[in-house]
């Protein structure tokens, strides 16, 4: 699987110019992550261990969504639309 670009999804997402660990940052990651690994899975369909990994990454920006909407509702919904979430 290829490597994606963190530091582009970083800049797009980032509160401030060190920024590397707000929620925003970390959902994003993932979703790309995410889109990463669903089409390798599209592609290797017995490829169970990186299923497992899928899962895991779903239900961590799960989690970072839940606490992003309960903490700062704005910014949630700006980042659901900007990386064109359905929630």
């Amino acid at each position: 699987m290829s490597q994606i670009d963190k530091k582009s999804i970083r800049k797009q997402f980032q509160r401030h110019d060190r920024d590397t660990g707000s929620s925003e940052v970390q959902v994003a990651v993932l979703t790309k992550e995410i889109e990463m690994l669903t089409e390798h899975l599209k592609a290797n369909k017995k490829d169970h261990s990186s299923r497992y990994g899928l899962i895991r990454k779903v239900n961590t920006r799960r989690s970072l969504l839940d606490y992003l909407k309960r903490e700062d509702p704005e910014v949630y919904k700006k980042t659901i639309k900007d990386l064109n979430l359905r929630r």
